[in-house]
């Protein structure tokens, strides 16, 4: 038996076809249609009725986001290309307002990239693609949602080693049993970070965005994924140039615009809701970031890096937080710590002291940073190479 619902996503496959040619600098690809009537435990408020994908509960606001606003997203499965591309452009037939589709690609190294407006072109080609469906306001609806594979112009390569590095300034985002914008259940003492963009949201359970945050001093850091959006803003990726920024393109690369409204008065002083900027945050740290990993007692302005816009091998943290030492042994200071399911550059490795560890018993040390080191033994996989000897 056809359902309504198929026939809707075949009929606006159909029209695929009849629609004007892409310029002569992209090239047509596949399409397929989203599946919006899967839901599981890594969608947040979106349900499946009346053949629309809809907010499940217009009363809800996820905790940790902070911002008058109802939300919700569905986060579809992977899909591998028959031919690896640069952009996927979106189709959507009865859509209201507050509808978003946004994807990302997986490189061959297993890494991902941000998560990009949907019709905006990624760096690189790519061989697997991941789309989401935002909903924004409690009336949005969508019914359905055709996803089609380009070949665009590639844009600039990214930048090396730990990427984009900015000063900016940590609250302390608390709010234990709260539910954070990916679903994510706050627990005591927890290990995540919010930013004030969903580009660089990772699913629930991962760290596929993942910053480094250290004191203006250095002595203490902490790699940890990013779960929440927040703390004023949603729509502010600040660690992107202009060109990529999604909201105010004209404030400097690395300045939140909630800084610029506290310290400057930027945008009335005022962030996109209206309200009254009461701090320069830039981005919120979950109490055991805070409290364990930085060892702070107040708000203070951190060393972020955003670990996404560089390069290089990354070690994926499948027990944490994990110490990181001063050098190769338990010996040695901590020097902060490695969040389950961060994903930290590894520069080198060396030999040190004999650690048995969830994924084996090995000698081997990564370093992480100058003078940070960890035990590989609790790096359950790794991914953009293989790193060389220190």
């Amino acid at each position: 038996m056809v359902t309504t619902r198929t026939m809707v996503v075949s009929a606006l496959a159909a029209l695929l076809v009849g629609l004007p040619a892409a310029p002569a600098a992209a090239a047509p690809g596949p399409s397929w249609p989203a599946n919006l009537s899967i839901i599981t435990d890594d969608d947040v408020n979106v349900t499946w009725t009346g053949g629309a994908l809809r907010i499940a509960d217009p009363a809800e606001v996820p905790d940790g986001q902070r911002a008058p606003i109802v939300s919700g997203m569905l986060l579809l499965a992977p899909h591998a290309l028959a031919t690896p591309a640069n952009l996927v452009r979106a189709f959507t037939t009865s859509a209201t307002t507050g509808v978003d589709v946004e994807y990302r690609g997986q490189g061959p190294d297993g890494t991902w990239t941000e998560w990009t407006p949907a019709g905006t072109a990624l760096a690189a080609d790519v061989p697997t693609v991941q789309a989401r469906i935002v909903l924004t306001g409690a009336s949005a609806a969508v019914s359905a949602v055709v996803l089609v594979a380009s070949e665009a112009p590639a844009a600039p390569a990214g930048l090396a080693a730990v990427g984009n590095v900015y000063r900016v300034y940590a609250t302390r985002e608390g709010l234990v049993g709260g539910t954070t914008a990916n679903g994510h259940v706050i627990a005591s003492r927890d290990h995540f970070v919010a930013l004030s963009s969903r580009r660089g949201l990772a699913p629930k359970g991962t760290g596929d965005y993942t910053v480094r945050v250290c004191t203006t001093t250095g002595s203490r850091c902490e790699f940890a994924p990013v779960w929440d959006v927040g703390p004023w803003n949603t729509t502010d990726d600040y660690w992107n140039p202009a060109a990529t920024r999604q909201s105010w393109k004209d404030l400097p690369q690395g300045r939140p615009e909630a800084q610029a409204a506290y310290q400057s008065g930027y945008n009335g002083g005022k962030d996109q809701f209206g309200r009254t900027v009461g701090n320069p945050a830039g981005i919120d740290l979950a109490d055991g970031v805070f409290w364990d990993g930085l060892l702070l007692t107040d708000n203070s302005w951190v060393d972020v890096a955003y670990l996404w816009t560089g390069t290089g091998v990354r070690g994926l943290i499948g027990s944490g937080p994990l110490n990181i030492r001063a050098g190769a042994g338990t010996s040695f200071a901590s020097k902060g710590y490695a969040a389950t399911y961060a994903q930290v550059p590894i520069e080198c490795w060396v030999t040190g002291q004999s650690i048995a560890g969830p994924y084996g018993t090995t000698t081997r040390w990564d370093r992480i940073g100058s003078g940070q080191y960890i035990s590989h033994s609790y790096v359950s996989k790794t991914t953009g190479g293989t790193a060389p000897a220190c």
